[in-house]
């Protein structure tokens, strides 16, 4: 199967509450060169804001899915799915609703840079004229590191990203989406 045969998946109204299908299982579409190999269920080990770690941050046991194939990535969690080509474009990028009330429209660009995933909201002009914000993902060795706003995270790898989250026992031990 290809990237181009499979619908763009969007999250349903109100988020999801159990763990959607995978979106892109069967596609083994090669990854573009200098994409980092992000696949799997991740689970936040650490969260450090301005170099410090937070032990009872909120964002500690937050558990994605990242599927990859050619150039299209899928991230799921906190009852959100998010589907994008990472090729720099906006037509391309993410189309949906926002993590915090699975709501609000957004409207991400998406690209591979530098062996790193950047995402960069588009339309937030927080008054400076450019859209200020990145959230970035990327390998350090076993692990995934996560900056989105505000903070930076480390993420232990729980399995691959076709897993049935059943089985993943750290999901059914902490109950956490």
């Amino acid at each position: 199967m290809r990237i181009n045969e499979i619908p763009v998946a969007k999250t349903p109204p109100g988020g999801w509450t159990s763990w959607p299908a995978p979106v892109l299982a069967g596609c083994d579409e090669p990854l573009p060169e200098g994409a980092p190999d992000l696949r799997g269920f991740w689970q936040t080990l650490e969260v450090m804001v301005d170099g410090q770690a937070v032990p009872d941050h909120p964002g500690l046991r937050h558990i994605q899915r990242v599927e990859q194939a050619g150039d299209r990535l899928v991230v799921t969690a906190a009852g959100v799915v998010h589907d994008m080509r990472c090729d720099g474009t906006l037509e391309n990028g993410v189309h949906d609703v926002a993590e915090f009330d699975k709501a609000t429209e957004i409207n991400v660009v998406a690209s591979y840079e530098d062996g790193v995933h950047v995402l960069r909201p588009h339309g937030l002009d927080l008054g400076q004229g450019t859209d200020p914000i990145e959230v970035k993902r990327w390998r350090d060795g076993e692990h995934m590191m996560w900056q989105y706003v505000g903070f930076t995270a480390r993420l232990q790898h729980l399995g691959p990203s076709d897993a049935d989250p059943a089985d993943i026992a750290t999901i059914n031990q902490l109950g956490d989406t």
